[in-house]
């Protein structure tokens, strides 16, 4: 297919900077590359954590496309490439790994150890907020044909950092009590996924009403508006003795100290959430014996095949709001404010342009 010399892309061109949308070049595919057209990509507050950053903080050359959750259609690609890609829609994984090294070949992509500057697409290289977007290996994609892209694209970061967060739970789940601390983009995803697993309790913790109710349509036993009523609420139930399982998808320095006061003997705090919130450990002090914390990165790509298929048999979905690339920067406003509900997705082919101010003020 004849593809155009230029396209827009939303780029971080300053450190501390809100992002532009410009003009730039179409890449050509060499080798193993492959050149998708970008049918939806995500915002996430990790992208606003990366334009806030001091120059010098974060190892990436600017200036970059943003955007790490991405669906595309493959359109071009390198010689080296199977020319069955094309024409198919793909989930991208946006960790683009090395491959070669021990945990990439034990299927752990995500603690790849030549990942010591950029991460992948939108982190460090050029991402999805564009017409088009290059990734250098069949092996970040996902095939994802008949999915409606809107919906998968979210996934692609918060539906893969839940589902391998509760994959690492794997045989410490059933007959578990286990708390979810935030219910927005990543936390609403979680309680989806947990929800049919055989659990003693499962309960969900936001301040925000809206988001309360939200976790009760999801599946949650019991909702509360502050860890410290999670602890009350836990010590009144039939079970007691706190959570088995506390997912801290905030990581706030007030969330992650409550949070530690949640666990059972044996408990498990997985911090998801980069709020800037810190934690003393030790043995033998406040936290209870055979305590263990995780810190979960993203996921596999295996991780990825797995929300594909839960999304295509319906048993995952992200609450989006979906945006023009021309508002791209002006959404990330609306982030940044808190008024975008769930996931926000922009959507480059748009062709009506969404009034930002109306979507923000609802």
């Amino acid at each position: 297919m004849s593809l155009p010399r230029t396209m827009r892309a939303v780029r971080l061109q300053a450190w501390g900077e809100p992002p532009e949308l410009v003009e730039v070049p179409v890449p050509e595919p060499v080798g193993e590359q492959l050149l998708l057209r970008v049918e939806a990509a995500g915002l996430c507050h990790s992208d606003l954590h990366i334009m806030d950053a001091p120059e010098g903080r974060m190892p990436y050359a600017l200036p970059f496309t943003l955007g790490h959750e991405i669906v595309g259609t493959v359109v071009a690609s390198g010689p080296d490439v199977d020319p069955a890609w094309h024409g198919r829609l793909a989930a991208v994984h946006g960790v683009w790994s090395c491959g070669q090294c021990r945990a990439c070949r034990r299927g752990r992509e995500n603690d790849c150890f030549a990942l010591t500057g950029p991460i992948g697409c939108g982190i460090g290289y050029d991402g999805g907020l564009a017409d088009y977007v290059l990734v250098p290996s069949a092996r970040h994609l996902v095939v994802a044909d008949g999915a409606d892209p809107a919906a998968l694209a979210p996934l692609t970061d918060a539906g893969l950092t839940a589902q391998h967060v509760v994959r690492s739970l794997d045989g410490q789940l059933d007959g578990a009590t286990v708390v979810v601390i935030g219910v927005g983009g990543l936390g609403h995803l979680a309680l989806q996924l947990l929800a049919p697993v055989d659990l003693a309790c499962l309960v969900a913790v936001d301040p925000r009403a809206e988001a309360r109710t939200l976790a009760m349509r999801l599946g949650a036993d019991a909702v509360t508006a502050s860890v410290a009523d999670a602890e009350e609420w836990l010590d009144g139930c039939a079970d007691g003795h706190g959570a088995d399982v506390v997912v801290d998808f905030v990581g706030s320095p007030e969330t992650m100290t409550t949070a530690a006061d949640l666990l059972a003997p044996g408990g498990r705090l997985v911090v998801v959430g980069s709020a800037g919130g810190r934690l003393d450990v030790a043995k033998g002090d406040r936290l209870p014996r055979g305590f263990s914390i995780a810190a979960p990165f993203w996921g596999t790509r295996r991780d990825l095949e797995d929300v594909v298929a839960l999304a295509a048999a319906g048993r995952v979905r992200a609450e989006t709001e979906v945006f023009a690339l021309e508002d791209a920067v002006a959404a990330y406003g609306l982030l940044r404010a808190g008024r975008v509900q769930g996931r926000a997705v922009v959507v480059p082919g748009r062709g009506d342009r969404i009034n930002v101010e109306q979507e923000g003020s609802r």
